[in-house]
Order: structure tokens, then sequence, then C-alpha cells
């Protein structure tokens, strides 16, 4: 893997590599072991951009062009780019889908051309079409999540009750269920014993879902929350699955005067360990997020999908718990990292992820 470029650095450059195309356009020629599709599924997220420039990076070093696409959230702007790497007889696919069980007729014209397809930290659901999954182990995203609130709060001491409220990600998105599954391990039990309460009362995934991540909904949505029932009330925590919808639901919060000294803002989580929530931990704003090193899923995923095409065993870790529905497809996970004020540093600037002028 190729460590010199910062993450803010290979921000950069695949801005600047997919700036001249509408949806992302930013093909390669193809290298002396083959050419390899790349389907991410948006730009507006500064995870996608670097995920995508990591993996061209790790490709073009292990001798494969690349064909990196972003679809900018639009279901048929994947399924059209898809179609156009079959065309160009690409050696393999390796796809982060906007929405997991919408490219089953593409990924059916994929198998027919004999393309092997990796699944990239969103699983592909309802089709035999996909061969293995890079990914995290998502169901501890969501208990690092669940266990900071936990600690931050003291709930295994303290009476309550706390209130919090919550929220969940992309309902297309298969891990919001492992991240939120993997949160309510922790935090159910608080709630059943009333040290939490939901003052809402909405705890369902489909009362908490967040369409495609993002942070404007969460923000209305929390608007709402605040308005119907915390007039009089305090929040004590918010358990929020990524950073773009904290800082959204921050937002909301300030609106109303939190983030005073005698009003001091709730514990809210996050992930991804975006620029924005890092800087708003350091701010004190937001409380925690979970960091997950993309240079690593990208390599994971290199490897995977070179082992695929030469055609070799990938290596991987867990063969049980990523049942798509039709069949349950091989992973290899990567561990997460909670991330908060006090090991910022060590995570994210010694390791080299980020510099200290990226989050200044």
């Amino acid at each position: 893997m190729n460590g010199k470029l910062t993450a803010a650095a290979l921000l950069g450059v695949a801005l600047l590599a997919t700036s001249c195309s509408g949806v992302g356009d930013a093909a390669r020629d193809e290298g002396e072991n083959g050419l390899i599709g790349i389907a991410m599924p948006t730009q507006s997220s500064e995870r996608w951009v670097a995920d995508g420039n990591n993996m061209v990076a790790e490709f073009e070093e292990a001798g494969y062009g690349t064909d990196l696409q972003y679809a900018e959230d639009v279901v048929e702007n994947q399924v059209s780019q898809i179609e156009n790497m079959i065309t160009k007889d690409v050696d393999a696919l390796v796809i982060a889908p906007i929405d997991g069980s919408a490219l089953n007729d593409v990924l059916q014209t994929a198998a027919d051309a004999d393309i092997p397809v990796i699944s990239y930290d969103r699983l592909l659901l309802g089709t035999e079409n996909v061969d293995y999954y890079a990914t995290f182990d998502n169901h501890q995203v969501g208990v690092l999540q669940g266990e900071y609130i936990e600690q931050a709060l003291d709930l295994e001491n303290e009476e309550g009750p706390f209130s919090i409220e919550l929220f969940a990600g992309s309902p297309d998105d298969n891990n919001t269920s492992f991240f939120f599954e993997g949160a309510m391990s922790v935090l159910q039990p608080y709630i059943d014993d009333g040290v939490l309460e939901v003052r809402s009362g909405q705890t369902e995934v489909e009362q908490i879902a967040t369409l495609r991540w993002d942070g404007a909904t969460a923000q209305a949505r929390m608007d709402n929350l605040l308005s119907a029932n915390y007039s009089d009330e305090e929040v004590d925590a918010v358990l929020s699955p990524y950073d773009g919808i904290s800082i959204g639901v921050i937002s909301s919060l300030q609106a109303v005067g939190y983030g005073t000294e005698d009003r001091p803002l709730p514990v809210i989580t996050g992930q991804d360990a975006e620029v924005a929530s890092v800087k708003s931990i350091v701010g004190g704003e937001q409380t925690q997020t979970v960091f997950k090193d993309f240079r690593m899923l990208a390599e994971s995923a290199v490897n995977m999908t070179d082992a695929v095409v030469r055609g070799e065993e990938p290596e991987v870790n867990d063969t049980e718990s990523y049942d798509n529905g039709e069949k349950v497809v091989p992973a290899y996970l990567l561990e997460p990292v909670s991330v908060d004020i006090d090991n910022y540093e060590e995570e994210l600037l010694e390791s080299g992820f980020y510099e200290p002028e990226d989050i200044a």
C-alpha cells in the first residue's frame, strides 16, 4: 500500500480527477494485468472520494488500469456506469452500491460475461452474482457507538433516566441494520430498565432511518424531535451512525441554544472520522466518531480482486455473517476504532491518516 499520501491529499487528487464530469468519470487505460471497474456511490461524502482514489493508486501499483465512476447517489447512473464497464470488458468489478438491491439485472449481465464482482463496504443484496465482500466489522461499529454512550453517561452506575434519541442510516443500505443492532445490543438493556428514555418513542429502524445518510434530512428530523418532545427537557445523548448525520444533528441542537456553558451539547456519536467531524470533536461539539481506515479497506479490496482475477482464492475471515438473501457472501472484515478528543491525535495524526493542518 502506498502510504505517502495523506487522506486529505488523496481527497484533493480525486476531486481534481473527477471534476471534469458530472457523474465523476475517472477512467484509466488498461494496465499490464488488466482493467478494473470501480463503481462508487457519490462524491458528496469525502470518504467515498478518498476510497476511490486509494483503490486507483493500489490497483495501478499492482499493474491494473482502472475505470472509476461516481454516480452521485442516482441508481440509474450507477447502473449505466456498470453497463459501460462491462462493455469495456473489465476483468473485475468493485462496487459500493447506492441501493444494495437495485443492481441485480446489471450484475446478471456481469455474470454472463464472466466478470467477478467484489462488494465494497456496502453489501450487494438479493443476488448470487457477487463473489466476495470487503468491509469493516459493521456490527462492531455500532457496539463502539453504544459503548461510548454507556461510558460517557456512566450508565452502569447512574440511575437516570437519561434522554436519548436514535438515528439510523439509509434504509437501502445493508450496513444500517448492522450498525443499529450493534449499538442496541449495548443500549437496549438500559432502555428496558428505564435508565435511558427515548422520549419520542421512535426506536424502530423504519422510524429513525435517514435516506441516503443525508445530513439535512437528519437535521430536519432532529428539529421535529426537539420541538415535539424537548420543550422542557434536555437531550442527554444522540446515537448517530455517521458523521454527516451527526453534523446535521448538531446544527439542529445549536439552533435551539445547545452548545453553551449553561446548556452543553449532548453526547453525540458518529462514524468515518470525516474532517468536519474531527474538527467538531476538537472544538468540543461532536463527542465521538468511529474511525475506519479506508486505506486498509482499499488495500483489502485490491488484494481480494487481484486474487480473483488471477484465479486464486482471496483471504477471507467471515463466511457466516453476510447473507444477502440469495447467498452468504464470503467477507474480509477489518476492525474499526472509536475516536474522541482523547485519542484522535494518536489514531488520526500519528498514523498519517491526516496531517495536523488538515484539521486545524
